[in-house]
């Protein structure tokens, strides 16, 4: 299971994928673990965060970074920066 990171994705990209109009979230900074049960794409506004897959690599990831996590995978967050996301779950 692999974290996929596109690092500052074009505005065409971000329009084609409509990820304006999605859903957003906020936290502050924390440490806490995560499941996915869907695949979840997510386009950081704002933040620093550290994901560590479970038995895993940490990611570094935060503002500009177009993540997708893929269904299933668990891990632990690590908000170093408090978060603004734009998410949609597949």
């Amino acid at each position: 299971m692999e974290i996929k990171i596109e690092r500052q994705p074009t505005p065409e990209t971000l329009q084609q994928l409509g990820v304006s109009g999605w859903p957003i979230w906020t936290k502050e900074v924390s440490e806490f673990p995560w499941t996915y049960d869907d695949a979840e794409t997510c386009y950081f506004l704002e933040g620093d965060v550290i994901v560590t897959p479970d038995g895993g690599t940490p990611v570094t990831m935060g503002k500009g970074d177009l993540v997708t996590f893929p269904a299933g995978m668990s891990c632990t967050w690590n908000i170093r920066s408090a978060v603004k996301k734009h998410y949609t779950f597949e």
